[in-house]
């Protein structure tokens, strides 16, 4: 991925946030056409520029009509992260969720996520029962809203930001800028 070539040209140190992406969108998940009511073409002008990007960028993506809630998610990625395993976990995640267009709002494919990257599916599952990582993910959600941070995806570098997914050329322009 573009975050693993940055770091190893560019000895880049990445730092996962997580953001309040629709966070009230239901377990079940919801209809982008619902979601985004009323502006279709925003939704297909959107997809088509993703999907754009990720063929120039080599990144695996698939056009998709619907969201899913992505809290529980977050704070499993909070937990992967202090057990040393959160690029793998992120990677996995995102590929359930953008490739596979798995539900990563239930606990049951979070833990066959998490057993897949090698991490202790029985700690996963207490993490999320307990909501041991809850408060961190507030922090993040606080963090981002003191930023004005509006989108996903959204790199911050010496108060700069990128955001969106962006060809790889403006992620290096963006740490060039930013020594």
């Amino acid at each position: 991925m573009r975050t693993e070539r940055l770091q190893r040209e560019h000895g880049v140190q990445l730092r996962w946030s997580a953001f309040p992406l629709h966070p009230e969108t239901p377990l079940e998940g919801r209809e982008l056409a619902e979601l985004f009511a009323g502006r279709e073409a925003m939704i297909r002008d959107m997809q088509a520029r993703l999907l754009q990007v990720a063929a120039i960028e080599g990144v695996p993506l698939i056009e998709r009509s619907r969201t899913y809630n992505s809290r529980l998610a977050q704070e499993l990625g909070k937990w992967a992260e202090a057990q040393g395993h959160g690029n793998q976990f992120h990677q996995a995640v995102y590929r359930a969720f953008f490739v596979d267009g798995v539900n990563i709002a239930l606990v049951d494919e979070l833990i066959r996520i998490v057993a897949a990257v090698g991490l202790p599916a029985d700690q996963a599952r207490t993490v999320l029962e307990e909501r041991s990582y809850a408060a961190a993910v507030d922090a993040d959600w606080q963090r981002a809203m003191e930023l004005h941070i509006t989108a996903v995806q959204t790199h911050l570098c010496g108060g700069r930001r990128l955001s969106g997914f962006a060809a790889y050329e403006d992620f290096e322009r963006l740490i060039r800028k930013n020594p």
